[in-house]
């Protein structure tokens, strides 16, 4: 009877038309919803990950993260998988992978290599890396596909045969595109890129990796990630004013410092989430990689619900919905650290110079800077960029130069903006805000990372001459930019971007201070009000996706052999089991070692398809603690000193291995795995630290080195750059298990320490077998 009843009450509803839609899964089974428009038979499984989560729920009898959640949730094995936070390693089966061109060339080189007909799981390549900004978006985006025809042909054609859809260059920054079109609530998505965690915005699990773990999950091979803690993130109160969602990482970074977050998923919640939008959740998710944290998150809600109606995706809104409580941490759950931000006290920041952990008060900064000498006039005002490029982000800064306008002013410091899609740029030329930032003196770049990542060909300055600049980036090191060294480059957000290029100076604090009009009169921009999404639809703009035909194995990709830009990849050599004896220290790293100093970026992305060509920027940035000085080294053998990578080729030649020897967070900054790949193919076999960035610690094992970390750091100061170093016990090499380290002094004494490394069993197999894609090949022929 009662059956008969419920039945009569949903036909009554579906007859007056009342929530049709979610009468539906209950008179069947849900209906199937793409992950997105462009894989239409590739389909969201909550249900998978409802079965999962249950399963571990059951198994560890305690409320759940968020984070844990969706993290558990792509468990391969849920039911046996060892679970220990910071401790364990798991076996994870991601939704999907996404890759830059800059290093999708070598994952592809590396996937090819694998032999694999086509990708196992839905996979993108976004070409945003290789176009530098020099005089505007149509002329720098012309240029760009000139100069690399031969990348975009061979990664387009290498897309085509593998199944990996292709986004041609001016379609936007990989992180926007994901957010537009891939991520979603409970997604778990591995990208190419330390920025990937951008899509934690949308609800997602978005962890950036270097290329051979894209290739592992490509290939249909369990992805291997340390058990992640959670550093939880309380929001109160409301943002308003000035104080804008980068203000939220800014503060956030200075308290954790640039390796405060490693080894951690770093997960926001509390009441004052939900005052920030959809867009603004993603630009405090991205620049989360500059604290070290394995991701971050947000936990689905009403802001990314309309994100996601407004983006074409209301169908994934809906299903999200039904499986919310999936999609919001547990009541009573526990995280291994909890920090507090009252959002309504929270004030405008500003990080800087050359780290982005050195967090200031904008009403600070100009004393600051007149207290530790740094140029307080600034050059250039930059904004845009992966962290802030969104609808919301460019109608702020609009907002206030449309206020600088209406008083006869313009931008006293040059003004670049960089739009993060080809969407973004056609909705903000179509609602007038292009209009209005070029009328205030900006010039509009390419849909592309540009400066933010060094592709800026900078005219107004000379290399070494002091200076400073301001953006919405996510990264200030050292010459990140411009390759300038003297630099002084600060982060902050757009609207406060735009209004010191208006007054051109760190001594502008535009919550208190007055600017002066063309007719002398003396006034105060307020603070900036815009629409979070556009009121009309977003205007998509130009075509530029290139969907994978269903059956690729008949296109050609072509490597030629004489190509400067692309090499065909070869195995790296296998460990000859025996312990490495009397290695030489190619350099002892003074300070910090980000993955800039390891493998610089801007005019060497050209070659980023091209092992051999990339390692002669090997270590050039780094400081030799011998001399003080940058890409200079002694030769062991010669006693002169010359170039890192000139160096590490010598031993190479003379059949010699060699060491490095780094500081704390060895690696910090982008997913790039070419810090990895170019030592070893110069022949370096073990780098000691007193401790590793996530990323580039992976990216190491996976290229068949050995990162090791000091088991006192105080050992650091006991090896010179004149010893040589023994790695004794190799034969017995085991997880958990410490090696021990011989110090050799050039006056006939030795020393004896003990190295500690965070290898399991599997990843001991990459490197007796001299690479993880090596041991993919013999697990491969052991099947066949």
């Amino acid at each position: 009877r009662v059956p008969v009843l419920i039945l009569s009450f949903f036909q009554h509803a579906l007859n007056s038309g009342v929530r049709r839609y979610h009468v539906a899964p209950v008179l069947c089974q849900r209906a199937k919803v793409a992950m997105s428009h462009f894989e239409p038979n590739e389909y969201i499984n909550y249900e998978k990950l409802e079965k999962n989560i249950n399963i571990v729920r059951k198994r560890l009898d305690r409320p759940l993260t968020l984070s844990e959640k969706i993290v558990y949730g792509h468990l391969d094995d849920p039911a046996k998988q060892e679970i220990e936070r910071g401790k364990t390693y798991l076996r994870l089966r991601p939704d999907r992978v996404a890759m830059q061109d800059a290093t999708a060339q070598m994952a592809m080189l590396q996937f090819i290599s694998s032999g694999l007909p086509k990708v196992a799981v839905p996979s993108t390549i976004h070409c945003d890396h290789l176009i530098e900004a020099q005089s505007g978006g149509e002329k720098d985006l012309k240029r760009a596909k000139d100069i690399n025809q031969e990348v975009y042909n061979f990664l387009s054609t290498a897309g085509a045969k593998y199944g990996v859809g292709f986004w041609k260059p001016g379609s936007g920054i990989i992180h926007q595109i994901i957010l537009e079109n891939y991520s979603y609530p409970g997604v778990m998505l591995i990208g190419t890129d330390s920025h990937t965690p951008n899509g934690g915005g949308l609800g997602g699990i978005c962890i950036g990796v270097g290329g051979a773990d894209a290739v592992d999950v490509m290939a249909g091979i369990p992805w291997e990630l340390k058990c992640p803690k959670v550093i939880g993130v309380k929001l109160t109160g409301k943002l308003s004013g000035w104080t804008s969602p980068k203000d939220v990482i800014l503060k956030v970074a200075g308290i954790l410092t640039v390796k405060g977050g490693t080894g951690a998923i770093i997960e926001y919640h509390g009441p004052g989430v939900d005052s920030i939008s959809c867009t603004g959740m993603a630009t405090i998710c991205n620049m989360g990689a500059e604290i070290g944290a394995t991701t971050s998150i947000f936990p689905y809600n009403e802001r990314m619900k309309k994100y996601l109606g407004k983006t074409g995706r209301a169908d994934i809104a809906a299903l999200a919905d039904e499986f919310k409580q999936h999609l919001v941490p547990d009541s009573g759950c526990q995280y291994d650290q909890v920090i507090e931000i009252n959002l309504s006290e929270l004030k405008p920041h500003i990080n800087g110079p050359f780290t982005p952990d050195l967090a200031h008060p904008v009403s600070d900064i100009g004393a600051v800077a007149e207290k530790e000498g740094w140029p307080i006039d600034i050059r250039v005002g930059l904004i845009g960029s992966c962290t802030n490029s969104s609808y919301e982000d460019m109608g702020r800064s609009a907002a206030v130069a449309k206020q600088a306008l209406a008083h006869g002013l313009k931008c006293k410091s040059m003004f670049t903006i960089t739009p993060g899609s080809e969407q973004i740029r056609a909705t903000i030329e179509r609602d007038g805000y292009a209009k209005i930032l070029r009328e205030v003196g900006g010039l509009v770049l390419a849909n592309a990372c540009g400066p933010c990542i060094g592709q800026w060909d900078r005219k107004d300055i000379k290399k070494g001459e002091k200076n400073t600049i301001v953006t919405s980036y996510n990264r200030n090191f050292t010459g990140r930019n411009d390759a300038n060294p003297e630099t002084h480059a600060f982060v902050t957000s757009p609207e406060i971007v735009t209004a010191l290029s208006i007054a051109g100076t760190l001594k502008f604090n535009p919550e208190t201070d007055y600017l002066t009009g063309a007719d002398g009169k003396k006034f105060k921009l307020e603070a900036p009000d815009a629409d979070e999404l556009p009121k009309l639809e977003f205007d998509p703009g130009q075509d530029t996706y290139q969907y994978p035909p269903k059956d690729g194995s008949g296109q050609r990709v072509d490597v030629s052999p004489t190509s400067q830009r692309l090499q065909l990849l070869e195995p790296f050599d296998k460990w000859d089991g025996k312990d490495l004896e009397d290695m030489l220290i190619l350099i002892k790293v003074k300070g910090k070692c980000t993955t800039d100093h390891i493998s610089a970026a801007g005019p060497w992305l050209k070659f980023r398809g091209h092992l051999d060509n990339i390692s002669n920027n090997l270590l050039i940035g780094a400081i030799n603690i011998e001399n003080g000085k940058a890409n200079s080294v002694r030769n062991a053998l010669t006693q002169e000193f010359g170039p890192v990578p000139d160096t590490a080729r010598y031993y190479k030649k003379m059949g010699i291995k060699w060491a490095v020897i780094g500081d704390e967070n060895y690696g910090e900054g982008s997913s790039r795995e070419h810090a990895a790949l170019e030592p070893r193919h110069l022949g370096g076999r073990v780098i000691i630290t007193k401790s590793f960035a996530r990323i580039h610690e992976t990216n190491l094992k996976k290229q068949g080195l050995l990162p090791l970390t000091f088991a006192d750091p105080a050992d650091y100061n006991k090896i010179h750059p004149v010893d040589k170093l023994s790695i004794v016990g190799l034969k017995d090499f085991a997880p958990g298990k410490p090696l021990k380290c011989i110090i050799k002094h050039p006056n006939g004494s030795q020393e004896t320490i003990m190295l500690n490394h965070t290898f399991n069993e599997s990843q001991i197999e990459w490197f007796q077998a001299g690479s993880a894609l090596n041991r993919m090949k013999e697990l491969q022929q052991k099947s066949s």
